[in-house]
């Protein structure tokens, strides 16, 4: 199994966007997708912090997990976070550099096909290239 965990600067964009990637998919069981998001007060942010423990609780249950985050600070937030992690965890996680409701989505169901990380993690990517609508 495969996890995905959404990292915001809202925590209720990011349990709003794992609810989204989890209903759109069809993941169900087979993918483990969490939803981190504001900083340690409830506000808007990011806490490392948060993202460690996420990160700690879902990798011994999963091959490995894909984080898609949404802005610049939950980028260098979430490297901080995975560089606290050990080695051996921390080889296990990857960041996507995609939008994040579209990147957490397309992971998801990529994810339920029983595709590895690095497969999910193209899968995320892929959908930088989404056009919604002609102009």
């Amino acid at each position: 199994m495969i996890g995905i965990l959404v990292v915001s600067h809202s925590e209720d964009a990011a349990k709003g966007i794992k609810d989204i990637a989890v209903g759109m998919s069809g993941a169900g069981d087979s993918v483990l997708i969490e939803g981190v998001g504001g900083n340690d007060s409830g506000g808007l942010g990011v806490s490392v912090g948060k993202i460690f423990d996420a990160l700690s609780a879902m990798l011994p249950k999963t091959e490995g997990v894909l984080v898609v985050p949404d802005l610049g600070s939950s980028i260098l937030s979430s490297r901080s976070a995975i560089e606290l992690l050990p080695p051996e965890d921390s080889s296990r996680v990857v960041m996507a550099d995609a939008p994040v409701l579209e990147g957490a989505m397309m992971a998801a169901v990529e994810a339920s096909g029983g595709s590895d990380l690095a497969a999910v993690a193209d899968s995320a990517m892929d959908a930088r290239n989404l056009q919604k609508c002609d102009h």
